[in-house]
């Protein structure tokens, strides 16, 4: 564990918020996103069914990896909690928009309103279960390999914690937005299949971004491999 001080402390504490930031900002938009389903087809290889809720979610994936490598474990567990207290607070902002009658010449009318965020409730605490269940599994994977490994092979860690953590999630989610009635069984096997495959591409795609993230942080705070900063 390396201790900052000065300018370069300061620095680290400015890039945590930011990270912190992105975070918790595509957390909260995939939750109030998720009702919209579109079709991807790669290169003619693979139809995707997925929600555009599952685009911003996984940058919540990388930034917690890039935290636990560079951070250590107890950041990246802070940033959990943030993003489980940030996603409360956003379906209380909901549930109170949803109350307020709208006005006659509102754009937008409480039928409309509540259709598009009616379910906001429900999957707001289904993916927060699932969330923070993934999220717990995928640090505890990633730094498991990272000691096992002594700080190298970043590509293992990052890929096998992620793919393993976002199956969980996508499980997890589907079985309860499926059980409370939000989707039908019957979308479960394709949305699981489908989900699961994208965010397993996602996580391959994202190995050079984790890459690129640590040599920046080791070239700035000059780290050793597998080392760490300290900026409590």
């Amino acid at each position: 564990m390396k201790t900052l001080t000065g300018k370069k402390l300061r620095l680290a504490h400015r890039i945590y918020l930011v990270l912190g930031a992105l975070f918790i900002c595509s957390l909260v938009v995939s939750n109030l996103i998720f009702q919209k389903f579109f079709h991807w087809n790669p290169m003619g290889l693979y139809n995707f069914e997925i929600s555009v809720g599952l685009l911003p979610y996984p940058i919540t994936f990388l930034v917690t990896d890039l935290v636990s490598e560079i951070y250590g474990r107890r950041k990246a567990n802070d940033l959990v909690l943030a993003g489980i207290f940030a996603s409360v607070f956003s379906l209380g902002i909901v549930a109170v928009a949803d109350v307020a009658p709208a006005i006659e010449g509102s754009p937008i009318q409480d039928a409309v309103f509540n259709k598009v965020f009616g379910a906001t409730t429900i999957a707001v605490m289904a993916s927060m279960t699932a969330y923070l269940f993934a999220q717990y599994v995928d640090i505890q994977i990633y730094h498991f390999w990272k000691k096992l490994t002594g700080g190298k092979m970043l590509w293992l860690r990052n890929n096998f914690s992620t793919i393993f953590s976002q199956f969980v999630d996508t499980l997890s989610v589907l079985l309860l937005l499926c059980y409370y009635e939000v989707l039908l069984w019957e979308q479960f096997w394709p949305l699981l299949t489908a989900g699961f495959l994208f965010k397993m591409l996602v996580a391959l795609i994202d190995t050079p971004l984790l890459y690129g993230g640590v040599y920046v942080f080791r070239r700035l705070f000059k780290l050793e491999i597998g080392e760490e900063i300290k900026i409590d």
